[in-house]
């Protein structure tokens, strides 16, 4: 009886361990259970009870859910400068001043030897080159004034400068003919220098859309020609162009300008369609030895800028001209930067009784567009760097060199330079900023504020 009562009495003992493991288990799975959710163990970092949780089966919270920044963060990536200079003009006197009789040859290397430094800083650099490269053995000897054609030397000097491509649409285009007009071409593609202005067959883009620093830049030139004849071709400088020739150069009439806008309104898509992320146009026109744009540059100007052209940079005037911001009639947040004249960067023009001082002056002008990393592409600033021709003998010989007059290299402390010419150098510089000033600090401004507030909004500031 005792065994069997010790028996039973070890059984019951079991029986209750069993049902305080039991009891001890429902209570841990009642702590386990919080809202219905029975929750999982959890890692370190883990959000703890009682703590807000992301994940989707979390009732909803008064309390806001932090959610992690996933969107890539805006970056300024890439800068891109380019410099447009002046006319290069060859007169007789010019042309005359690189001939060594020695080896009957001719160079022009120190025409740009203090100037080059200045054009090496830009990305990309651009010069009006007016007239032909027609050579010698076609018929046309070397000449300035009426009809322009210069030695081949002048675009090496150039390329040895740092230039990048030479506008060609001008009224001066034509003037050693077809030949001429063509063989300007040759040659300065034979150098490996881009040009824009003219074509050498029908094939060929009358535009270029230039990859400057991974911003990709549109860039189109055009002449004002002297009117059309009954057969639609052009001439230039009264000179008649002939069918083929009228349809290779970019050129308008002023007494068709919707014919010209609705012409480069096509050409704009067109650059567009291949890239172009800005766009801008080099146009040769107005009233030369005027250091103001007439009305009609300014009305051309506007409807260039209502059809959404970044930057216009004008030529042929020979003396600098004002600097405009101008605002699209059709969206106010489009601005257009137009410099109606670069002036001379070189030429044998002097003031005197028939020409204003001016036309010994030229510029520089240099435009810095910047790309960030959502597409975004601005133009950050301007900045004109004013030259200035110096002429002088040496050794019974005409000496031509382009002096420039840039703020950032002390140029005033140059001792190189006698007081005689850095007093011409100074009024030099006086005369172009006296024109350019006003208008080149008034767009700074406005791109210095578009940009801060384009960076606040793409999160940058």
């Amino acid at each position: 009886m005792a065994g069997n009562f010790h028996e039973r009495r070890s059984n019951a003992g079991k029986v209750r361990v069993w049902i305080g493991c039991i009891l001890i288990a429902v209570s841990l799975v009642g702590l386990a259970v919080v809202g219905g959710h029975f929750l999982m163990p959890q890692p370190n970092d883990a959000p703890q009870m009682g703590s807000q949780s992301t994940s989707s089966t979390t009732p909803s919270s008064s309390v806001p859910v932090s959610q992690p920044d996933t969107k890539p963060k805006v970056t300024k990536l890439h800068s891109a400068t380019v410099g447009v200079s002046g006319d290069i003009l060859l007169h007789t006197k010019l042309i005359q001043s690189g001939y060594d009789a020695a080896t009957d040859t001719y160079d022009y290397n120190n025409v740009f030897s203090a100037f080059s430094q200045f054009v090496s800083q830009v990305d990309y650099a651009v010069a009006n080159m007016e007239g032909t490269l027609c050579g010698e053995d076609n018929g046309y000897p070397y000449a300035g004034y009426p009809c322009f054609n210069a030695p081949d030397a002048i675009v090496d000097a150039a390329k040895n400068a740092g230039f990048d491509m030479l506008l060609t649409a001008n009224n001066h285009s034509f003037d050693t003919g077809m030949t001429g007009f063509l063989r300007t071409q040759e040659v300065i593609k034979d150098r490996e220098l881009d040009y824009i202005g003219t074509r050498y067959t029908q094939e060929d883009k009358n535009y270029i859309v230039k990859n400057i620093n991974n911003i990709h830049i549109g860039m189109i030139n055009y002449t004002y020609n002297t009117g059309f004849d009954g057969n639609g071709n052009a001439s230039l400088n009264y000179i008649p162009l002939t069918a083929e020739a009228t349809s290779l150069v970019n050129s308008f009439s002023y007494d068709d300008l919707d014919g010209f806008y609705a012409k480069l309104s096509g050409e704009l898509e067109a650059m567009k369609a291949d890239g172009a992320e800005v766009v801008m146009l080099y146009i040769h026109w107005g009233d030369e030895y005027h250091t103001e744009a007439n009305a009609t540059q300014k009305e051309m100007a506007q409807a260039l800028c209502d059809m959404g052209i970044d930057v216009i940079v004008g030529n042929h005037a020979h003396v600098p001209q004002p600097v405009e911001l101008l605002t699209n009639a059709n969206d106010e947040s489009q601005k257009t930067l137009c410099l109606y004249s670069t002036g001379n960067l070189l030429s044998n023009i002097r003031r005197g009784p028939s020409y204003p001082a001016e036309t010994e002056d030229g510029m520089l002008f240099q435009v810095t567009f910047v790309k960030y990393s959502d597409g975004t592409v601005l133009l950050e600033k301007a900045k004109v760097t004013p030259t200035w021709v110096n002429r002088y003998s040496q050794n019974g010989k005409t000496i031509f060199q382009i002096l420039a007059m840039d703020d950032d290299s002390n140029w005033q402390a140059n001792g190189e330079l006698s007081e005689e010419l850095l007093n011409l150098c100074q009024e030099s510089y006086d005369r172009t900023m006296a024109i350019v000033g006003e208008g080149l600090q008034s767009a700074n401004q406005y791109y210095a504020q578009n940009q801060a507030e384009t960076e606040t909004n793409l999160g940058i500031a």
